[in-house]
């Protein structure tokens, strides 16, 4: 059975955390302590400006130490965002997730943002898939659940 990003969304909900290029990297911060979530879409309006982890963060203040946290996130985000059509499948999510060494995965159709996946609920839809396709197998060899 091949689950499609679409169906990963209707599992996981839509909801969408975001900040602005203005914001500060401090309230970026608490942002992600609350959701509890590893990153955030920049949005410039409805147009996707970058992207923002708890990664990115670190590594830029460990590079450079001068960064303030009042500094605008637009100075720590991923400008270069890749996205997926949520026609696509999982695996084709992971195959994009694993090239590109990326962890967060905006979704869009028709030049408009539809949710954001991560490596983790990417993860966790395979698992469940192969489960649910093991489970089904074993039924059939064993003859559970199927009248003769």
């Amino acid at each position: 059975m091949l689950i499609t990003v679409r169906d990963l969304l209707k599992v996981k909900g839509d909801d969408l955390w975001y900040v602005t290029p203005d914001t500060t990297v401090f309230d970026a911060l608490q942002t992600l302590a609350e959701k509890d979530i590893g990153a955030l879409l920049v949005l410039d309006g409805e147009k996707i400006a970058g992207i923002i982890s708890e990664r990115d963060i670190v590594r830029k203040i460990g590079v450079h130490e001068t960064y303030s946290l009042d500094t605008p996130v637009s100075h720590f985000m991923t400008k270069d965002v890749f996205t997926i059509n949520p026609k696509k499948t999982i695996e084709d999510c992971m195959g994009m997730m694993t090239e590109h060494r990326i962890r967060h995965l905006p979704v869009v159709e028709k030049d408009k943002l539809a949710g954001l996946v991560s490596i983790g609920d990417v993860v966790k839809a395979i698992i469940t898939s192969r489960e649910f396709t093991i489970e089904q197998l074993q039924k059939y060899i064993t003859g559970d659940g199927y009248s003769r």
